[in-house]
């Protein structure tokens, strides 16, 4: 009878790089979208929703700003074999283009108010002259990427639980750094 070993190129877990960064995203999210929804709750021009949108651009620049090490620990790193299929590379696409391409709408958007963007503590500089017709249109679509963020960010919860739970596998477990026993 042979012993088998693994193969060492496969790997089975997640870096705790990665699982932290992954659920600090996921926290960030959370707070960009509470912070949003709440900050409509409050009468237009008051010092809460003004606080409530300031916290949530700077939220929001923060995922822009660790999106960037998140690709760096996802290019230089390894994952788990699941990232070999399709389907799955595909909806991990779609949210990192969301993590990318919300936040810089969210700046286009300050930027053609002629608004401050506020980033704890400092002011990062307009990325495009006030134009208060284009912000309408910036303001559209980056509202729509947030509506689709939601089914994105939905999809790949839905999709962890299906592993988790129908496939039986340690997908799920193995972003939260445990692993099933046998």
């Amino acid at each position: 009878m042979t012993m088998t070993t693994p193969n060492p190129n496969i790997n089975t877990r997640y870096s705790t790089a990665s699982i932290a960064m992954h659920w600090a995203m996921v926290l960030l999210f959370i707070a960009v979208y509470v912070l949003i929804n709440l900050a409509d709750g409050f009468e237009k021009g008051s010092p809460q929703r003004q606080a409530a949108r300031d916290w949530h651009g700077m939220f929001g620049l923060l995922i822009f700003a660790l999106v960037w090490l998140r690709i760096a620990l996802r290019v230089l790193g390894t994952t788990p074999a699941l990232w070999l299929e399709k389907l799955t590379k595909l909806g991990h696409l779609a949210l990192y283009a969301l993590m990318i391409a919300l936040p810089l709408l969210g700046w286009l958007l300050l930027s053609a108010r002629g608004k401050p963007i506020p980033f704890f503590g400092l002011e990062l500089p307009a990325l495009i002259a006030p134009d208060k017709p284009l912000g309408r249109t910036i303001k559209e679509i980056h509202e729509f990427g947030g509506n689709l963020g939601y089914f994105l960010i939905g999809g790949h919860a839905i999709a962890a639980l299906f592993h988790h739970y129908v496939l039986k596998d340690n997908t799920l477990l193995r972003m939260t750094g445990l692993t099933r026993r046998t």
